[in-house]
């Protein structure tokens, strides 16, 4: 077993890490240790605190014990704590005082789910260990159970919580966090992901200072402007050294890490579902169940968090027959056309898409209901049959008549207030009653909270797909959330909704992707606004970013790839001037950042030059040759933009048997008189020997590794060099 309970301490072992958790003699449960594994002689003397003064005591355990300084694992409000609770309940006489100490626990092999919510998994029970840890409050009879699951080969720890009401009268949930981590330390540098719409997931370092170091959503998703990740490492750390404290919530909606120092030396750490949108009423009988946090340490380094990461999501997160395929190169017809088309237009694009080796269309908004602009029809999920002159089975089969696979777009959570839809069910839709009803891109939000609607969502998408060869699906959502209000909620649970409609989405999602398991889904929110471990639960990829501007990108897909794997990212070549930006690259350097992922076409395919089409057969077969080691091999960031250089970047992927790696180096500016540059890799076998493909170099792997390769010299902005290596046989 990777868990014990000795002494009062609980161990839980997890690959080279070691978390540790004690009961104090007080029945409050403390955080211990959290780090690489090491022996701890006579663990017991971590349960010691020293007394602080004005910090009130607790109990009758003397004033060497207060709730203030002891370093809790889930701790509460009003009886002495001042920093950030993890629950605050309050009760039917307005008190919100908890006091959760030890009642008992379980140690079990395996992982079990949770209910409604996404999470990690497990294939054998072999492979984790879960520590269940009941907390009783006396004066309210709440229950928390604290459920810990240790990976045991993998560095992983997921925390989550089960709040029980086993008293008589109802209470209100205003807090209910996943996770409170108190460190002893507070030297920390923190490593987030910012943004906005079209500049998702950059990423961010910060010194914490005094305060409070804070990032969060309030948008009803994930967003653009945060991602539900937060890392603290030590100051000096690097690629390959210094110690990582990484978290990452499994939840799409509203989500707050915090992280404040003590004014006498350590930090409190917290991650979940923001409370400033957030409540639950919690009857007698009922539980509620938090999100899965899942922490990752690493003492050498972010790469090996983020392989890390990228192992436990591609196995252990993502799901279904996807999971662990080769995904499809595809055209969408978006930027190509937008919502002008007919039916002659999209099987052209189809018949140039096979032609060039392209495995996937896929038909983008405007196929439906009378959808020529973005101002009406979305909700109304029915082929306009006059505008695709036929049926959309017919259109699927010619287009798998001319080589390549059909995909379709929706975005189902939506709907116009110029639709059938909402002609017929205004009461479906988020909304306050005598409230301007605040729209977004012409659309306003469908209330998934209701079991009626997400019902009605799970028919009318089963009708859709079941009508059509329909290969792939991409699940768009262009707004975040406002006028959160449910109709069939009472006043004192209205801030649910927030949380109800992302438990309604889950659902719908869970349906539709066992109903659909031959169906490809990929996840969008206006480009990368939800781009987090919920949603790749049930799509295994989903679209970095609306701005498809190759430079714009290197950005973007560097972020990105601190937590999620390739395979999790789609990215394409578009035309130029480039939509967004309107910045003109070379095909090549296009194709060159786009093969980062899962690659694809955004452009008009039948307006390509000969030249154009010839590049693009080029850069498809050396895709399909390169697209196992991408999407499943070991990714490696070389030089990271804006942070190691400001001119350059560069990444490369080791195969896990460490056979063959695939570097590429971007030249962003150029620098006059440069001087000689070399590239070097990472993750080889040292003692190998390498051939660069393509030449009859050779190289052994510590070469590569400590010398690197040289870089050609660059003529302007925006050129890329690549470089293939296979070990040698006689290696």
């Amino acid at each position: 077993m990777a868990i014990s309970f000795t002494n009062s301490i609980f161990t839980l072992e997890a690959g080279t890490s070691m978390y540790r958790i004690g009961i104090h003699p007080s029945g409050v449960l403390i955080h211990l240790y959290w780090g690489r594994k090491i022996v701890i002689e006579q663990p017991e003397r971590l349960l010691h605190v020293r007394e602080r003064a004005f910090s009130p005591a607790y109990r009758d355990y003397g004033a060497d014990v207060s709730l203030d300084s002891l370093p809790q694992e889930y701790p509460t409000k009003g009886i002495g704590d001042f920093r950030d609770p993890a629950i605050e309940v309050v009760c039917k006489d307005g008190s919100n005082i908890l006091e959760l100490t030890y009642h008992s626990h379980r140690i079990m092999a395996g992982k079990p789910a949770l209910a409604g919510l996404p999470a990690t998994y497990i294939e054998h029970e072999d492979e984790a260990d879960t520590l269940e840890i009941d907390l009783h409050d006396q004066r309210t009879s709440i229950v928390v159970t604290l459920r810990y699951t240790a990976y045991r080969e993998r560095n992983v720890v997921t925390r989550s919580a089960i709040i029980k009401n086993n008293g008589n009268t109802p209470v209100s949930l205003r807090r209910a966090l996943s996770s409170s981590i108190d460190f002893y330390d507070q030297t920390f540098k923190l490593i987030h992901l910012s943004g906005t719409w079209s500049r998702e997931r950059s990423l961010a370092f910060e010194t914490l200072g005094s305060g409070v170091f804070s990032i969060e959503s309030t948008r009803g998703t994930s967003s653009h402007q945060a991602n539900p990740f937060l890392a603290l490492a030590s100051p000096d750390v690097g690629e390959e050294h210094g110690e990582v404290f990484a978290t990452n919530l499994v939840y799409s909606g509203n989500f707050v890490f915090r992280v404040k120092k003590n004014a006498v030396g350590g930090a409190r750490f917290i991650a979940g579902i923001n409370p400033d949108t957030f409540g639950w009423k919690l009857n007698p009988g009922e539980n509620f169940v938090t999100p899965e946090a899942i922490h990752v340490y690493s003492s050498s380094g972010l790469t090996a968090m983020t392989h890390t990461f990228h192992d436990l999501y591609r196995e252990r997160l993502c799901r279904g027959e996807y999971r662990d395929r080769e995904r499809p190169i595809l055209v969408n017809n978006w930027e190509a056309t937008y919502f002008s088309f007919d039916r002659a237009t999209l099987l052209r694009l189809s018949s140039v898409a096979a032609q060039l080796g392209l495995e996937l269309f896929v038909l983008d908004d405007g196929w439906f209901g009378s959808r020529d602009d973005d101002k009406q029809s979305l909700g109304d999920w029915v082929a306009n049959e006059k505008k695709l002159a036929g049926t959309l089975k017919s259109l699927a089969t010619e287009v798998q008549q001319a080589g390549v696979k059909f995909g379709l777009w929706v975005e189902p959570e939506m709907v116009s207030p110029n639709s059938d839809l909402f002609r017929a069910h205004p009461e479906w839709c988020l909304q306050v009653p005598g409230a301007y009803k605040t729209e977004s891109r012409n659309q306003l939000v469908l209330d998934l909270s209701r079991a009626d609607v997400c019902a009605y969502l799970v028919q009318v998408l089963s009708n859709l797909f079941e009508s059509a060869p329909i290969s792939y699906v991409k699940w768009d959502m262009n707004r975040s959330l406002t006028n959160v209000w449910s109709e069939l909620l009472p006043a004192d649970q209205q801030n649910e909704v927030g949380h109800r409609y992302v438990l309604g989405l889950y659902s719908v999602l869970e349906q539709l992707t066992t109903k659909f398991p031959q169906i490809l889904f990929e996840g969008c929110s206006g480009g990368g606004g939800r781009f987090d471990p919920g949603m790749l639960h049930y799509t295994p990829q989903i679209w970095a970013s609306d701005n498809t501007d190759a430079i714009s990108r290197l950005n973007i897909q560097f972020g990105t790839s601190f937590i999620y794997p390739p395979s999790a990212m789609t990215a394409h070549v578009s035309a130029v001037p480039n939509h967004q930006v309107h910045r003109i690259t070379s095909m090549q350097c296009r194709g060159d950042v786009a093969m980062a992922g899962n690659f694809g076409y955004e452009l008009d395919l039948t307006k390509l030059s000969d030249d154009e089409c010839r590049e693009i057969t080029s850069q498809v077969e050396s895709y399909k040759q390169l697209r196992h080691l991408v999407q499943f091999g070991h990714f490696y960031r070389l030089i990271t933009p804006a942070f190691d250089s400001s001119d350059s970047a560069a990444w490369c992927y080791v195969a896990p048997d460490k056979t063959r790696a695939y570097a590429t180096f971007v030249q962003i500016f150029a620098v006059s008189n440069s001087p000689l540059r070399r590239l070097k890799l990472r993750g080889l076998l040292p003692s190998g020997r390498y051939s660069l493909v393509g030449t009859d170099l050779r190289f052994s792997g510590e070469e590569l590794m400590f010398v690197g390769i040289e870089i050609q010299e660059l003529k302007g902005d925006y050129q890329t060099q690549t470089f293939e290596f296979r070990l040698m046989a006689d290696a």
